[in-house]
């Protein structure tokens, strides 16, 4: 399948330092916490700041290298905030088969009560966390590129 004349591996490929930034800030984000680090030097390092920014670099990107449109967009929102939630939902069942509380299953950031083993956490990353952070951050990237190709126009092509 093709958005805009871009394959999956195309998107894929434009948007990789932007997963490689993500996936670096989850990974801080646990070392962090496991060397005991406090609680606000760890939330400066959040997934949940870390799939907004890439989303607004994967936009430049795509206006920039006139990388597609509109649909380009919202895929590669898709893409980017689907990787997000997926490796926070990698921390949390990390977390229940061994045991070991980390920060993507602390009180201060879940609610654990009868649900020892996370289910409805995961569950809401799945659910509300892909869809909201999807719709949201589609229609921001959309209005960001309308501006942009307002604004500013693309560079002539090499």
């Amino acid at each position: 399948m093709k958005i805009c004349g871009r394959g999956l591996r195309d998107h894929i490929k434009l948007l990789s330092p932007l997963f490689g930034i993500i996936a670096a800030v989850w990974a801080l984000r646990l070392v962090l916490d496991a060397a005991g680090a406090s609680h606000g030097l760890i939330t400066v390092f959040s997934v949940s700041i870390a799939t907004p920014l890439a989303i607004l670099l994967a936009v430049l990107f795509i206006h920039m290298r006139r990388f597609g449109s509109f649909p380009n967009v919202v895929a590669s929102v898709v893409l980017l905030v689907v990787w997000s939630q997926l490796l926070v939902i990698l921390a949390i069942f990390f977390s229940v088969i061994t045991g070991k509380e980390n920060i993507f299953t602390a009180p201060e950031y879940s609610i654990p009560g009868d649900d020892p083993h996370h289910v409805r956490h995961i569950l809401g990353h799945l659910t509300f966390g892909i869809g909201v952070a999807a719709l949201f951050g589609s229609a921001v990237g959309c209005l960001l590129l309308g501006l942009l190709r307002l604004l500013l126009p693309a560079l002539p092509r090499k």
